[in-house]
């Protein structure tokens, strides 16, 4: 009996980690072809970022509202919408691709399906794993979900590169495969049946688009209709009983500037992310397979050893020193990039394995920092309010990014090394992710020390 059951655990785990290899590799497998989607629509990349955008709005807003959902509706009808959603939205986009609402639109459902599953892995293996070998299967998808982060530039550039990027889409749909074998081991459970604050989780939405759109298109109509809706969601959070977002974490200063300042960090370095396909294009001309595989692939990978180096330097000397150390390689990795913008393409990935190390760094930190601030019974709340703060942070940097690389005033070069005028516009985005990155690294280090002492 207990042979069979440990069968049964390790065969979940394995059709688990599928589902999570191809929904993590999504986030990064079309970064690369952001050129290739500008060229074919004949498009701005502020526009051609929303690919990425769409997809981490709706990924953050989908971690957000099937965690609370998860509370009173049972995981298996959840996983079944949301790899439904996922698999609708992949077919959406490979027959639509020749339309580019049809490609934002296919990305948009992508992300809704696709966060179902960070958002219940969790309760999952905490359901069907016996304790003793929660921490392997919890290392083994972490693993996993390292890994398709990694590998996503890579195959996205291979796919870009030598066939169409709009196969991309096809590739999620392979995860259906998976998708009956998790199921069918998902436990039968009990639900509370609350009621869900879908007021609440339209405002929030509606809010977080209108700001995206700003960052995009500058038009102060979205500033404002963004501010008026938030203003109506802390209206509504006070009045409602069981709110969408828990009133106690707005009240809680150093756990709320934790999540603020650690979404500022890493939506920056999700710009830059967004940033050096274009780059390489532009400056060096280099076509999208290779850019996935020797460009981005080894700052990506670095993440995986870069990751569990943040662990032990965090346990041995603490939170701050993890995220100075984060903070001085993700700046080191700007500078390289800031000076030597158009000398070698092999600059540019030693840029990429500084910055995304030193984010594994700041990762790292930011996780333990924020988690200490809470209490035992607010883990669940807060550290979920973390990760939707962090992939919102994402898309948004990415939005950013593209309507600032549209902007003539970046053009001209600031910086003596960089000749090129091309270059110039790519030295000069530096400048402002340094600004991001100081402001933010040093409040971090400097609230957090403070309430460290005090």
């Amino acid at each position: 009996m207990q042979h069979r059951n440990e069968v049964h655990a390790s065969r979940f785990i394995l059709w688990l980690s599928i589902l999570t290899f191809f929904s993590v590799m999504n986030e990064t497998m079309f970064n690369v072809s952001l050129p290739d989607i500008a060229a074919y629509f004949h498009i701005a990349p502020s526009a051609a970022n929303w690919t990425n955008t769409c997809f981490s709005l709706s990924f953050a807003i989908g971690v957000a509202v099937y965690g609370k959902i998860s509370e009173h509706t049972g995981m298996r009808k959840l996983l079944l919408f949301g790899m439904l959603t996922y698999g609708f939205g992949s077919v959406v986009g490979l027959l639509g691709h020749a339309w580019y609402p049809g490609v934002l639109a296919a990305r948009f459902l992508q992300g809704i399906g696709a966060s179902a599953i960070p958002s219940l892995i969790m309760v999952m293996i905490v359901k069907v794993v016996e304790p003793g070998k929660q921490g392997k299967a919890f290392g083994l998808i972490g693993s996993v979900v390292a890994f398709g982060e990694g590998i996503g530039p890579v195959i996205g550039g291979a796919v870009s590169g030598y066939m169409h990027w709009s196969l991309l889409f096809a590739l999620p749909l392979l995860s259906l495969l998976a998708l009956p074998f998790v199921l069918r081991t998902l436990p039968d459970e009990t639900t509370e049946g609350k009621v869900f604050d879908m007021t609440g989780a339209v405002l929030l939405s509606a809010g977080i688009l209108s700001f995206a759109l700003f960052t995009t298109l500058y038009h102060w109509i979205y500033l404002t209709a963004s501010l008026i809706l938030f203003a109506i969601l802390a209206l509504h959070i006070r009045r409602h009983r069981e709110p969408f977002l828990e009133p106690f974490l707005f009240r809680k200063q150093t756990y709320l500037v934790g999540v603020i300042l650690g979404a500022l960090l890493l939506g920056t370095v999700a710009g830059f992310f967004s940033m050096v396909p274009y780059l390489m294009r532009a400056v060096y001309d280099m076509p999208t397979g290779l850019i996935g595989s020797a460009i981005l692939f080894p700052g990506t990978l670095s993440v995986i050893l870069f990751g569990m180096l943040g662990g032990m330097l965090a346990d041995r000397r603490g939170h701050i020193a993890a995220m100075l150390t984060g903070l001085s390689m993700i700046v080191a990795g700007f500078l390289v990039v800031l000076f030597y913008t158009d000398r070698a393409p092999w600059f540019i990935a030693a840029s990429m394995i500084l910055t995304f190390g030193g984010l594994s760094f700041v990762k790292t930190a930011v996780s333990a920092s924020v988690a200490g601030t809470l209490e035992e019974n607010e883990a669940g709340s807060g550290m979920g309010m973390l990760n939707f703060a962090c992939f919102l942070a994402e898309g948004i940097g990415i939005a950013g990014v593209g309507g600032l690389l549209t902007k003539p005033w970046l053009d001209s070069p600031l910086v003596g090394t960089v000749t090129s005028q091309t270059a110039g516009l790519y030295s000069n985005m530096m400048l402002i992710f340094m600004a991001l990155v100081a402001f933010g690294g040093t409040l971090f280090v400097m609230f957090y020390k403070r309430n460290s002492q005090g």
